[in-house]
C-alpha cells in the first residue's frame, strides 16, 4: 500500500489541505484495507456500501465520523485514482444537529481556579479569553502577542486562514507572568515540547491541551461534558450576551459562514428570554387548591 498512500498524500499536498484533514483522509483508507484486507485499489462500490454499514452497526460510529470516512475514501476513489464516483451509491448519512455545551461564568471561573498547574492554568485562560481553537493555540509563537495594538495574530486556522483576536489586560498580566517563570524561555513557540526530547522548535502535543481540560473539569466537579471546544463554545454566548454583535464574533471565530455563528443565538440567555411566553398574557384564574383528603382508616 506504500505506493497508493504516497499518491493519496501527493494529491492531498496538491490542494494545501490542512494535516488535520490529511492524516483524517489517509487514516480512513488504512482502516478501509485493512478490513478486507486488501489493498484498496483493489476494491469498489459494494465493499464501501458494506464498509458503511460496518462503520455504524459494529463500529457504533456516529454520523459526523462515518461522514468523515466516506469523504476520505470518495478523495481516495475520485482524486487519487481517477475512478468515477456515484454519490447516490453512497448517501452521506444524515447528521444530528445538536447544541453544544456552555457553561456558565461561574463554572468557568471554578474550571480555571482547579487547573492543575500554571501552565494548564494559562492554557485554560486563553482559550476562554480569545475563543481560538485548541490546534491554534499550540500553534501560537512568540512573535504572535502583540502588546502594542492589545492582539493576538492566530496563523493559518482553520480554512488556511489568518485572522486576530483581541488581547485581554488581564490575560496580558497572565502572559507576562507565564513569561517570567518560563525554564526555558520560548524561542518560537509560545508553547513548545516538553516530552522525552525537548525542543523549543516544536510545539507540544494537542492532546495535553485536551487532558488538561478534562482534569480542571473532574477537579472542579462539573457534570457537563468538558472539552476545550467547550471553551470557546463559551466564549462566543458570553460575548453575545454582553452585547456583541454577530458580525464581530464571527470574525474573531474565523467562521466562513454567519450561520454557523448565529447558532449561539440559541444558547444566549439574554437572547432567548427577549421575547416573552404568550402563557404571561393570558388572563387566567389562579390554580383551584387542592382539597384536602381524609386519610383513610
Amino acid at each position: 500500500m506504500t505506493h497508493l498512500r504516497k499518491a493519496m498524500l501527493e494529491e492531498l499536498q496538491r490542494r494545501n489541505l490542512s494535516p488535520i484533514t490529511t492524516r483524517i483522509y489517509l487514516r480512513a483508507v488504512e482502516e478501509f484495507a485493512r478490513y478486507y484486507n486488501k489493498p484498496p485499489d483493489r476494491l469498489g462500490p459494494e465493499h464501501i456500501r458494506q464498509y458503511q454499514a460496518h462503520l455504524f452497526t459494529d463500529r457504533k460510529l456516529g454520523a459526523i465520523s462515518v461522514a468523515q470516512q466516506l469523504t476520505g475514501l470518495r478523495f481516495f476513489f475520485h482524486k487519487t485514482l481517477k475512478r468515477p464516483w456515484i454519490v447516490e451509491d453512497t448517501p452521506v448519512p444524515k447528521k444530528p444537529i445538536r447544541l453544544p455545551e456552555v457553561l456558565s461564568r461561574e463554572e468557568v471561573e471554578r474550571l480555571i481556579q482547579c487547573a492543575a498547574s500554571p501552565l494548564h492554568r494559562i492554557w485554560l485562560l486563553i482559550l476562554y479569553a480569545t475563543g481560538m481553537r485548541r490546534e491554534e493555540l499550540i500553534r501560537l509563537q512568540v512573535g504572535d502577542i502583540d502588546s502594542g495594538r492589545m492582539l493576538i495574530h492566530i496563523r493559518q486556522g482553520k480554512g488556511r486562514k489568518d485572522r486576530d483576536v483581541m488581547l485581554s489586560p488581564r490575560l496580558l498580566d497572565e502572559l507576562r507572568q507565564y513569561w517570567r517563570c518560563a525554564d526555558p524561555r520560548p524561542k518560537t513557540y509560545l508553547f513548545p515540547s516538553k516530552g522525552r526530547h525537548p525542543n523549543g522548535d516544536v510545539p507540544m502535543q494537542a492532546k495535553s491541551v485536551f487532558d488538561a481540560v478534562q482534569q480542571a473539569a473532574k477537579r472542579a466537579g462539573l457534570e457537563k461534558h468538558v472539552h476545550p471546544h467547550t471553551l470557546r463554545h463559551s466564549f462566543a454566548t458570553h460575548l453575545l450576551e454582553s452585547g456583541a454583535d454577530l458580525r464581530t464574533i464571527q470574525l474573531l471565530l474565523g467562521h466562513a459562514d454567519l450561520k454557523t455563528t448565529s447558532r449561539y443565538l440559541q444558547l444566549s440567555e439574554r437572547h432567548l428570554k427577549a421575547a416573552a411566553s404568550p402563557l404571561d398574557s393570558l388572563t387566567l384564574s389562579a390554580a383551584p387548591k387542592p382539597k384536602n383528603r381524609r386519610p383513610r382508616r
